[in-house]
């Protein structure tokens, strides 16, 4: 790890030493000095407009939101963040943070934003003897984590696919990925967190809550399985343990993945899919979701993506990951495709375009088994828009209680087959839920969809200026009229139930678009919004950390 971080650090202070010229040598010259005086004095490097970095850490990975703060501070430990917090609190500055900068909206890099927390350097996994649990920091990179704990210990938890997702606001949103029917939420094994909070006074310190019952710091604990990321403090580090884990053997404390997985991918071409055709295969995979959505079914150790692509793309493609240990699983990934196929008069073929956005995968339209780690870093770097530096996006969400009525699908035919718009990256994408994830009460942590059997994702991309009018048109409009009868959005009922904190949709709070008159709040966290209130009034009274669509204050 601290090789890891000597070279980040080089590739940022040093870059500028390869360029001629004067005014490139003083400029790094000057960055130099201040990563000197910084190291020296234990501080966090303190990034600003004057150095020729600046424009490189004050952007994420959606290109839409470019910030100006005016220091970026990359951190290496909490006690570095207690003291720029305290800082930015003294200064009266608006702080922001960033872990993995993978957040859809203009949470991070806002106008208002004076100071960027910049956690992308503390990117350390190990196992804590003392608290029996592996401690991850916040700045991790997904496939850092999977990588960290799978390779020495054998253990793993339930994350998300996409390899540069940082592990600071995925987790505390409640994060869920490809085994999150076999093992539940990722938070469904987090015993402690790391919070750098701000009290009443103003002074910045850092505090460890756990869940376990006795700890006065437990509703902290709490808020940080779903409530969300820069809502109560700054996370600097995560630990986990299994709830039901015992001893002091790492190698018992976490769930082990299946050794073996099978991937596969097929696709059916929109050119020969009838109405029918669309409206079939949508509604059987569903219903297969439905049926299949209780935990403890053996269907488990499956996870799905169904990439309803607009018509533009050529195809609507399917992803699936099989656990290859269960007896007779080539036969059960079988027909579990034959069951989303049935009845629908085009056979399927090979993906031969993206899914949503993960690269085509023709090669795996005969099922493959892999070692689960390969086939996590294949499926988790195979996302196409993670290393494209031009693009834009805008996204939506919706969990599904019950399967599609025929409004949902008339309204989604509608708008994938429109001409309003000439764009493969837009698509609605249906993803494997329920099963583990439902075994917890819906109050036990903040993520409260735990009787959902599949979730829903809209999302484009687009470069050009020219293309936002238009690109976000087609979003709203596709996802406003799916949810026509609920006012726009996916309300809380028998058939939807709301939407999801790590797919921020700032539309939500914006009555042109959400007419239901149920909060965007109700549609993150339902009925634990309250008790989260609760949290942020007693460990952030003075609302430091806020940002677009944070957990407000009581009244």
């Amino acid at each position: 790890m601290e090789r890891r971080r000597f070279l980040y650090g080089g590739a940022s202070v040093g870059g500028g030493m390869l360029l001629g010229g004067t005014a490139g040598t003083a400029a790094a010259a000057t960055t130099r000095d201040a990563t000197t005086r910084a190291a020296a004095a234990g501080d966090a490097v303190a990034i600003t407009p004057a150095d020729r970095n600046y424009a490189d850490v004050v952007r994420g990975w959606n290109q839409r939101y470019i910030g100006k703060p005016e220091k970026v501070h990359l951190v290496t430990t909490t006690d570095q963040v207690v003291k720029v917090t305290q800082q930015a609190v003294k200064e009266g500055k608006r702080l922001a943070v960033r872990s993995g900068g993978h957040c859809f909206e203009d949470f991070v890099y806002h106008p208002d934003a004076k100071v960027v927390v910049d956690l992308s350097e503390m990117r350390q996994v190990a196992f804590d003897a003392e608290r029996k649990a592996f401690m991850v920091e916040s700045g991790c990179q997904l496939l850092d984590v999977y990588e960290g704990l799978y390779r020495r210990w054998g253990v793993v938890i339930p994350a998300g696919i996409c390899h540069q997702v940082g592990a600071g606001g995925h987790v505390s949103g409640g994060g869920w990925g490809m085994l999150c029917r076999l093992l539940g939420l990722v938070v469904d094994h987090l015993y402690a967190v790391e919070v750098v909070v701000v009290d009443a006074s103003g002074t910045a310190r850092a505090v460890v809550a756990t869940r376990e019952e006795s700890d006065p710091n437990r509703d902290l604990w709490w808020a940080h399985t779903g409530g969300g990321g820069g809502n109560f403090g700054i996370v600097t580090r995560y630990w986990f343990r299994s709830p039901d884990a015992k001893g002091s053997d790492p190698s018992a404390l976490l769930p082990r993945p299946p050794a073996e997985v099978l991937i596969n991918a097929v696709s059916w071409p929109w050119s020969s899919l009838s109405r029918k055709d669309f409206d079939t295969l949508v509604k059987n995979y569903g219903a297969w979701h439905v049926e299949h959505s209780a935990p403890g079914d053996p269907y488990a150790g499956m996870c799905s993506y169904l990439g309803l692509n607009h018509r533009s793309n050529g195809a609507i493609g399917m992803i699936t990951q099989m656990d290859a240990t269960v007896p007779n699983a080539e036969q059960m990934l079988a027909d579990f495709v034959a069951a989303i196929s049935k009845g629908v008069s085009v056979g399927h073929e090979a993906a031969t375009t993206r899914t949503g956005e993960l690269a085509a995968m023709p090669e795996l339209v005969e099922p493959r088994r892999m070692p689960w780690l390969q086939a996590t870093r294949y499926l988790g770097t195979s996302t196409l828009t993670l290393n494209d530096p031009t693009l834009k996006g805008d996204f939506k969400s919706a969990y599904m209680r019950a399967n599609f009525p025929d409004s949902h699908l008339d309204a989604l035919y509608k708008h994938l087959t429109s001409d309003a718009i000439d764009n493969p990256t837009a698509s609605v994408q249906l993803s494997s839920f329920g099963g583990q994830v439902n075994a917890v009460a819906q109050d036990a942590t903040a993520s409260s969809h735990r009787n959902s059997a599949f979730k829903m994702s809209w999302m484009l991309y687009w470069t050009e200026a020219a293309d936002e009018a238009k690109s976000l048109a087609w979003i709203r409009e596709c996802y406003q009229e799916v949810y026509a009868e609920t006012g726009g959005v996916p309300v809380p009922n028998d058939v939807t139930d709301g939407c999801y904190v790590n797919y921020p949709d700032i539309d939500l709070g914006d009555p042109k678009y959400n007419t239901s008159k149920v909060p965007w709040h109700d549609l993150y966290y339902k009925e634990n919004y309250p008790r989260l209130q609760s949290v942020k009034k007693k460990y952030d009274p003075r609302n430091v950390f806020r940002h677009s669509q944070s957990v407000g204050l009581p009244d």
